[in-house]
């Protein structure tokens, strides 16, 4: 059974409000100083889509979409006649 259109929504949704809130963040620390611009990018361009990744992979798991080999059918072609 697979996940339907309200996981999938729940899905858009944490993944928007988790970049939000890390973007949210980054932005109270260069305001506070912590973050120079340098570390700013550096967080930006590497550690940011990274941490999305970890976002999407707890949702996908948290939603039922982390199917694994086991829940695979085999496909066969149907043979058509000539």
């Amino acid at each position: 059974m697979s996940p339907g259109p309200a996981a999938a929504y729940a899905f858009r949704l944490g993944i928007t409000a988790g970049a939000i809130v890390g973007l949210a963040l980054l932005g109270l620390l260069y305001w506070l100083g912590q973050l120079a611009v340098f570390q700013l990018a550096y967080v930006l361009l590497i550690i940011f889509p990274l941490y999305l990744v970890l976002v999407a992979v707890a949702l996908s798991v948290w939603l039922g979409y982390d199917k694994d080999t086991t829940s695979l059918r085999p496909v066969y072609r149907s043979k058509e006649p000539k």
